[in-house]
């Protein structure tokens, strides 16, 4: 990859993506700090908030300012109140002969241990990047949600067995216990609730232990009618029968980080981020010829990232398409840590064989980057 001038920021490497060819003969590209030598000035690559422009632009942008400090705050509150409850509920579970009061308990246990890990990998995650590890550690808190989703699971899976060896020989339950634990548990949870939903959830730590308390919310719902149930009819069973939509919410809420978890670890593009409308809406810019090489992936939960190699007309200014794209990218997508190479079109050797599609401006034949010449009159004048 060609060098790039380099501006102070959180991240000063690069962003782990091979960048497609792009020095052509008589370019090469302003230098910054850590990058090698053997390129003639010409070609410049930005990396950072701000960048200096000298020459063709390879931009990187970063975006920051989420309150770890106020987080931690409202995760240990909700922390004290779920371990606290969690013990008076276990006691009388056992006292009430409670299934559905028991695998209550156990889900308030995977939400301390959700807001345990959330704890431990948002301080992990905060650590600066390191040696090899040029990102730092963001990943933990996604390593830390797809243990949350496992534990989900495997408990729900055993509540599941254990329901049903109860709905074919209920043992006696004592429902008025039930019935008034489960009317406090619904409110501990409302307040617990409350406490996360005014932390950052875009986080996937924050939100699998905010789906963790608010599953427990619907399950204490369901737990209360049980055991009004059974206090005023006598219908044991309504206790196994709880417990089953506990188990079966807990499914649902594992499943979900699971999957979330995975498609970061995948490098799936963030949700709600079209690749192909990106990469279309980049091309239709002024200047621009071809935007290939395209990349839109995750960092960690809420920091999403692009990559991409640009060519545009012969005769536009570099730099100026680069900041150009920046801006669309921040104020359209929220993207902020963006690596954007960008080159003339005349440029040779620009990436014979590039990854996924070609995204060509309007007007223009899709042909390979290097054949700039009759298709130049059909681009969009160029306004920088």
């Amino acid at each position: 990859m060609s060098g790039e001038d380099t501006a102070t920021g959180e991240h000063a490497d690069t962003l782990g993506r091979p960048a497609a060819p792009g020095s052509g003969d008589g370019h090469g590209t302003d230098q910054g700090p850590g990058h090698g030598p053997g390129h003639d000035p010409g070609h410049g690559h930005g990396h950072g908030d701000q960048s200096q422009d000298r020459g063709h632009g390879h931009g990187h942008g970063h975006g920051h300012g989420v309150s770890a400090d106020a987080d931690r705050r409202y995760l240990m509150g909700a922390l004290g109140l779920i371990l606290a409850f969690m013990a008076g509920e276990v006691v009388v579970g056992l006292v009430a002969g409670s299934l559905a009061l028991l695998s209550d308990a156990a889900h308030m246990l995977t939400d301390a241990f959700a807001i345990v890990l959330a704890l431990i990998a948002m301080r992990i995650a905060a650590r600066p990047p390191r040696g090899g590890y040029t990102y730092g550690l963001r990943r933990a808190e996604i390593l830390s949600a797809q243990l949350n989703g496992l534990t989900l699971i495997l408990l729900a899976a055993y509540f599941v067995f254990e329901s049903g060896m109860r709905l074919a020989d209920p043992p006696k339950v004592q429902g008025g216990l039930v019935f008034w634990t489960s009317l406090a548990g619904i409110g501990v949870n409302l307040v617990a609730t409350w406490l996360l939903s005014r932390a950052n959830r875009t986080s996937l730590n924050v939100e699998g232990a905010f789906q963790h308390i608010l599953n427990d919310l619907y399950a204490f719902i369901s737990t209360t009618i049980a055991g009004a149930v059974v206090w005023l009819t006598g219908f044991a069973r309504a206790d196994a029968i709880a417990s089953l939509v506990v188990a079966a919410l807990m499914l649902k809420a594992g499943w979900g980080l699971l999957k979330d978890a995975g498609r970061v670890l995948m490098e799936a593009a963030p949700a709600g981020l079209d690749p192909t409308e990106i990469g279309t809406r980049l091309a239709d810019r002024p200047c621009v010829r071809e935007v290939h090489d395209l990349h839109v992936w995750e960092l960690g939960s809420g920091y999403p990232a692009l990559s991409a190699h640009v060519l545009v007309d012969p005769a536009g200014d570099c730099h100026g398409v680069r900041r150009d794209l920046q801006e669309l990218l921040r104020d359209g997508y929220g993207i902020t840590h963006t690596t954007l190479e960008v080159d003339h079109s005349d440029d040779q050797f620009h990436c014979e064989d590039p990854h996924g599609p070609r995204h060509v401006a309007d007007g223009l034949a899709e042909e390979p980057a290097a054949a700039s010449g009759a298709a130049s009159g059909a681009q969009p004048p160029c306004g920088h």
